[in-house]
Formats: structure tokens, C-alpha cells, sequence
């Protein structure tokens, strides 16, 4: 029961601090705002290619080309000879007039480059679709061999873009939580501060608390509730800034890749509500390395 008395008593002077030196303390809850603003944007950036990454591998698969001048006959039987292969879900015969209207859908302001000529300009294919949970050594042995035969021009894999793919999410997720962690420290430094001042202007009714006999919980409480205050402020204002600028994305790059791939999905609650808890233990942190002894 006492502890629920102080601990209103805490809430009650570190809201009246907050409102009191509203200016500085709107400094230190933009200051965390802005870093775990930053700290989220990279978190939903790399989860979101993540996930795409892993969609896509399990949508993975290998082009074939073959020679121009490749006849039907041929490609039926070399594309029965990939279906036979293990590992691989699908195969798809590609002609070369075919590939000529994929390409004038795809890309209609390119499509007179591969109009009017006399032979079809693009060559025919073989749309292997790949097992993932197949081997990779074995997959690679195979694809090796049919790049090495005479009637194929080319294999086009889809391990090669996805592997670069994953290195850009590790890069993404490390850069994030470098800066993250720079800007967290920088605030933390800012609200320790704020919480110094505070507690400097009110030295002398501190003097008079311990003069009464009040434990240095009871003195201290309302600062660490004042720091734990800013920092959970501070989660909040990035988490609903960081809502806006998805929706405002999502909304506007509909159908693009960037929304398709960067701003798909939101953060998850579970990872708002982490945010939210580090703003709080930022400040808290601040609040309690600002409180040493010498401080008051």
C-alpha cells in the first residue's frame, strides 16, 4: 500500500517536472523519438527485404537460353530431360515468339526494338522452377552441366541476385544498429542531462528531505519516473511517426516496388512495443547514471 502511495506520489512531481521544464524535456523525447525512429525505419526495411528474400527463394529458379536457331522438337525433349532432374518442380517451354510478346507486355515502350524484324529477335528458354529444400551442391553440379552443353547460351540462376540480396539485409540490419546505437547513447546523454537540471533546481527541497529523515529511493523516484517518462514519450512519438511515413509510402508507392518490396508490412506489435520498452530504459538509464551522489 505504501509503495502504491509513493509511487503515485512519484508519477504525480515527475508529470508536474515534465510540464514545469516542458522545453527541455521536449528536447530529450525528440532526441530518443529521432533515434528509435531511425532504429525502426531499419528494422522494417530489412524485415520486410528479408521476407521478401524469403518468398522469393521459395519461388527460386534458373533460366535456360538456348540458341537461336534451336527447333521445337528440341526444345520439348531438352525440356523433358530438365523435368527428369531432381530438385526441379516445374519446367516451362519459352519460345522465341513467345519471349518477343513477354517482352513487348513487360516492356511496352521498348516493344518496336523487337518488332519488324525477320527472325525473332529473342532466343528460346527453359523456366526451370527449383525445389529449395533440394541439395545446393548437387543443384549446382546439375546447372554447371547444362551450361557447358553446346546448344545452351546461357543459365541464368536465381541463387546468385538472392545471395547478394541477403548480404544487403545483414549490411542494412548492422549499419541500423550502429547508428542506432550512437543516436540511443546521444540520447540518453540528453535526457541524463535534463535530469541533472531538474535535479540541481530543486537541491534545496532535497535538503530538506533528507533533513526529515527520507530514504534516497524517496528522494530519487521522481526522477527516475521523469526519465522513464521521456523515454517511453520518446517510443511512442517515433512509433507514430515511423506508422505515418509507411502509410504515407504505402499509399503513394502502390504497386511499385518499393512498396512491394521496402514497406509491405508493418513493424509487428510485439516489435513496436520493443521500441516503445527501449525508449523507457533508455530514459531510465539516463535518469539513474544522472542521480550519483555528487549529483545531489
Amino acid at each position: 500500500m505504501r509503495f502504491l502511495q509513493a509511487l503515485r506520489y512519484f508519477c504525480r512531481e515527475a508529470a508536474v517536472n515534465l510540464l514545469r521544464s516542458w522545453k527541455v524535456s521536449l528536447l530529450a523525447v525528440l532526441t530518443i523519438a529521432v533515434s528509435l525512429f531511425l532504429g525502426g525505419a531499419f528494422l522494417l526495411v530489412s524485415g520486410n527485404l528479408a521476407a521478401s528474400v524469403e518468398r522469393w527463394r521459395g519461388e527460386m529458379r534458373a533460366v535456360i537460353y538456348l540458341k537461336p536457331d534451336t527447333p521445337e522438337a528440341e526444345l520439348r525433349r531438352l525440356a523433358a530431360e530438365a523435368g527428369r532432374q531432381p530438385g526441379v518442380k516445374s519446367v516451362e517451354t519459352v519460345t522465341p515468339a513467345a519471349a518477343r510478346r513477354r517482352f513487348q507486355q513487360i516492356f511496352p515502350g521498348l516493344a518496336d526494338l523487337v518488332a519488324g524484324w525477320q527472325d525473332e529477335p529473342l532466343p528460346a528458354s527453359l523456366e526451370v522452377g527449383l525445389d529449395p529444400a533440394a541439395g545446393a551442391p548437387a543443384r549446382s553440379a546439375w546447372l554447371d552441366g547444362w551450361r557447358r552443353r553446346p546448344e545452351v547460351t546461357l543459365v541464368d540462376d536465381d541463387r546468385e541476385w538472392l545471395g547478394q540480396l541477403e548480404t544487403v539485409v545483414a549490411v542494412v540490419r548492422t549499419v541500423g544498429l550502429a547508428l542506432v546505437a550512437g543516436l540511443l547513447g546521444a540520447a540518453i546523454f540528453t535526457i541524463a542531462s535534463v535530469i541533472r537540471l531538474t535535479a540541481y533546481l530543486h537541491h534545496e527541497e532535497i535538503s530538506v528531505m533528507r533533513l526529515v529523515g527520507s530514504t534516497e529511493f524517496f528522494i530519487r523516484g521522481p526522477f527516475y519516473v521523469e526519465g522513464l517518462l521521456q523515454g517511453l514519450l520518446g517510443g511512442l512519438v517515433a512509433s507514430g511517426a515511423l506508422w505515418g511515413v509507411y502509410q504515407l509510402l504505402h499509399a503513394r508507392g502502390r504497386g511499385s516496388l518499393v512498396s512491394a518490396v521496402l514497406v509491405l508490412d508493418f513493424l509487428k506489435p510485439q516489435e513496436v512495443g520493443f521500441l516503445i520498452l527501449l525508449g523507457g530504459a533508455a530514459g531510465l538509464f539516463g535518469a539513474v547514471a544522472s542521480l550519483r551522489r555528487e549529483a545531489l
